[in-house]
């Protein structure tokens, strides 16, 4: 009998949890194969133990449904990390467009567009909103583009100082990806 009632619970739980909004009775007892007054003895029960086990999450009754939701004295810790700034991932499209405004700075989109040959405003949005590139200014020039450069943030999530950090390419190396882009321009126009 115990076995059963674990079972049930965790079933009623894995229901309220994934649900995220309240779960009518009928529905519950429905998708547990037992009648609701069994199912509404049980909930209650689990209802009594989350209190008991001073947990972080709660069961609610909301007119007839049933709610699995945060406790009231655990605001704050979500607040406190809600608030905490979030890891980013870097692509290999963010690196490189970075990359291109880190050495050719102070840079337009259009100028990083002739570069990587393609479109480039949501890798330099993104660039943005990470806080690793910012408007710089304007070109003086016809619609009077905005020129991009890297920040503070950038440095510092690089562990460089000042940006005559970065490295120094070879001229050779230089020269290699010179070739490499020529020839992959060369086989698009073949196409």
């Amino acid at each position: 009998m115990e076995l059963k009632i674990k079972r049930l619970e965790a079933v009623i739980e894995a229901i309220l949890f994934t649900m995220g909004d309240a779960v009518e009775l009928e529905r519950i007892a429905a998708a547990v194969g037992h009648d609701e007054d069994t199912t509404r003895k049980v909930i209650r029960n689990m209802m009594d133990r989350y209190e008991e086990e001073d947990r972080g999450i709660q069961i609610v009754e909301l007119d007839g449904a049933f709610q699995m939701c945060t406790k009231a004295s655990m605001y704050e810790a979500i607040i406190q990390i809600a608030h905490m700034p979030k890891k980013y991932v870097l692509t290999d499209v963010l690196l490189e467009t970075l990359s291109i405004i880190a050495y050719k700075q102070p840079i337009t989109k259009i100028e990083i567009e002739a570069i990587r040959g393609v479109k480039t405003d949501h890798a330099v949005n993104k660039l943005v909103e990470y806080n690793l590139v910012c408007e710089v200014g304007r070109l003086d020039a016809p619609g009077r583009p905005i020129l991009f450069g890297t920040t503070e943030d950038f440095l510092r999530h690089f562990g460089i100082h000042s940006l005559e950090e970065l490295p120094v390419m070879s001229q050779e190396k230089l020269e290699d990806f010179k070739m490499e882009a020529e020839e992959e321009v060369q086989l698009r126009l073949d196409i």
